[in-house]
Parts: structure tokens; C-alpha cells; sequence
């Protein structure tokens, strides 16, 4: 073995496309990019969703419906959960500090009280929203719901 056996290793070099480099690499002249137009030239840039003139897809595809910039996001908790809560820590006042203190929602989101499942506990609950079903569980069970 001498200097004028020695390859790389298989793998390390790629074989690319040397453009601009002549009429006999078989890639100069337009190098590659074609005769004319914006593609040819430097510092073309194709705008996001571009599809060369073709009517984009964003602009085919057909809209509906309607989106409220004013909407009101709420996180739901059910009366089930808050009963679950008041059995496990013992506690008969039930605020939107204490569920983001126990990771039930985030201290940015509000919160809104739905009457899934049974409640039995009797609780003083405080919350964003109530549905109407959510107040009669709560009040059945002889505590009170007040919004904040």
C-alpha cells in the first residue's frame, strides 16, 4: 500500500453536481436553471404557496363558515371533578386558584363550571361560568355558585 492506492472511505464523499463549471461538465451555460424568466436569475425568491401561476391551493380550496375574533374560550370542569376534589383534600370552598394550584387548569384560562355527574358535597364554588344545569346541582346540594 503506498499514496497512490489511498480512497476515501465509501460513504464519504458525494458525488454532486459541479454547475457553472463549462460547456464540457455538461452543466454550464445556464447552469441548470434554464433559459429566462425568474428562475434563472439571482436572488429569486418564490413567494409561501407559490405554484408557478397555477391558481394556489389556499385559493382553491373553498371557505366556509365563520370565525368569532371575540369568542370567549373556557376550560370545562365538571361538578363529578369538583366533587372528587372536596373528598380528597377535605375542603368545602372550591376557587380558580385552588385548580390551578392542583394543575386542573391553566392561571390564563377561564373557567366554566358544567353539571356532569352527581355532586354530593356540599361546596361553595367559584368560578368564570356556570351552565344552568351546574348552579341546580350545586345549590340541590346545598352550596353556592358565584361567579367571578
Amino acid at each position: 500500500m503506498d499514496l497512490s492506492n489511498l480512497k476515501p472511505a465509501k460513504g464519504a464523499v458525494k458525488n454532486r453536481k459541479r454547475i457553472g463549471r463549462g460547456q464540457g461538465s455538461g452543466f454550464g451555460g445556464t447552469s441548470t436553471r434554464g433559459h429566462k424568466g425568474a428562475g434563472s436569475r439571482s436572488g429569486n425568491k418564490k413567494k409561501l404557496g407559490f405554484e408557478g401561476g397555477q391558481m394556489p391551493l389556499a385559493r382553491r380550496v373553498p371557505k366556509f363558515g365563520f370565525k368569532n375574533i371575540n369568542r370567549k374560550e373556557f376550560t370545562a370542569v365538571n361538578v363529578d371533578t369538583l366533587e372528587l376534589l372536596a373528598e380528597k383534600h377535605n375542603i368545602t370552598a372550591i376557587d380558580v386558584a385552588f385548580l390551578v394550584e392542583h394543575r386542573l387548569v391553566n392561571k390564563r384560562e377561564k373557567v366554566k363550571v358544567l353539571a356532569n355527574g352527581e355532586l354530593k358535597a356540599k361546596l361553595d364554588v367559584k368560578a368564570h361560568a356556570f351552565s344552568a344545569a351546574a348552579i341546580a346541582a350545586i345549590e340541590a346540594a346545598g352550596g353556592t355558585a358565584e361567579k367571578i
